[in-house]
């Protein structure tokens, strides 16, 4: 099967987005000299490298299957989704560590008003970009795109946080709220990148579809089935934006191939009617021969141990 095509656009927005809002950063630093503002700057630079290598790794993952990878390529956004998430983690520790910095020695701030205007205007496209990022990632299941939409998020609570810290020295005279937000503000990018970090690795290590998909799965299976059949030894995966379910089919012995063979394809179409994108393997078994029926194997998968496996 054809893997389906994501599109590339909103991740050439974000490239295009984070060359912009870089100048806008520094200039907003240069004016104000705030640490905020300047460990904002720097997001935006990480933001560029996780954009390049998203448009990558969504190129590559839309190659069809070859000899060398029977199974597509999707698998690469995982590695990227891992990839944006520890620079964040780098950003957000970047971040900490230089507004700890500036608190122990910090620097007079100047043109506030200047600065906050190209950082609000900053905020503004990131937001735009993250909104159309996040909306398409959710809408074909693309952790990649989804990935750089919550790197931008990151980024837009960055500089609001940035923004109410210079709001708060504005009010008090006290310099050195600027590098306490700041450093609160890398501190929440750093568990936002280890939250994408430990779902890449969910999906490099072949985790199951979520609870809910599964239910769907069985019910729809056990919808399809006639009296007397039954199955078991349901397994999924996701793989980019692409789903898979394995499972044992199991039906009477004295069925011939093609009458096994025709109910596993209804099967297959009523889950791909209720699934879109999902794709079907099955193993056909005789439903009366105690071999179909593995216990251990069963109970690996967490299987309840019934004459009717559901």
């Amino acid at each position: 099967m054809t893997p389906p095509t994501l599109p590339r656009w909103p991740v050439a927005l974000s490239v295009a987005a984070a060359v912009l809002t870089i100048g806008m950063k520094a200039a907003a630093y240069a004016a104000t000299g705030s640490a905020g503002l300047l460990a904002d700057a720097l997001e935006s630079v990480v933001n560029l490298l996780a954009a390049v290598t998203a448009y990558l790794s969504l190129w590559y993952a839309a190659k069809p299957a070859d000899p060398g990878h029977t199974y597509g390529h999707e698998k690469i956004e995982y590695f990227s989704s891992g990839l944006e998430g520890v620079l964040i983690v780098l950003a957000g520790a970047g971040t900490a560590a230089f507004a700890t910095r500036r608190l122990v020695h910090p620097e007079p701030l100047r043109d506030l008003e200047v600065g906050t205007l190209i950082a609000v205007a900053a905020a503004g496209v990131n937001l735009a970009v993250a909104r159309v990022l996040l909306y398409y990632g959710r809408k074909t299941r693309s952790i990649v795109l989804e990935a750089d939409g919550e790197h931008l998020m990151a980024d837009v609570w960055t500089t609001g946080g940035v923004l109410a810290g210079l709001g708060l020295v504005a009010l008090t005279g006290y310099a050195e709220l600027d590098s306490v937000v700041a450093a609160a503000v890398g501190l929440h990018i750093t568990w936002t990148g280890v939250g994408l970090v430990r779902r890449s690795f969910d999906g490099l290590m072949d985790h199951a579809l979520p609870a809910a998909d599964q239910e769907v799965i069985r019910r729809v299976i056990g919808e399809a089935l006639p009296p007397g059949a039954a199955f078991h030894a349901l397994r999924t995966r996701q793989a980019g934006s692409r789903r898979f379910a394995e499972f044992h089919l199991l039906v009477d012995g004295d069925w011939s191939v093609r009458e096994a063979h025709l109910l596993a394809h209804r099967v297959a179409d009523a889950l791909a009617a209720a699934v879109p994108g999902l794709e079907v393997v099955t193993h056909v078994e005789p439903v009366d021969e105690g071999g179909s029926w593995e216990w251990e194997y069963l109970k690996q998968l967490g299987e309840p141990e019934g004459p009717d496996g559901r």
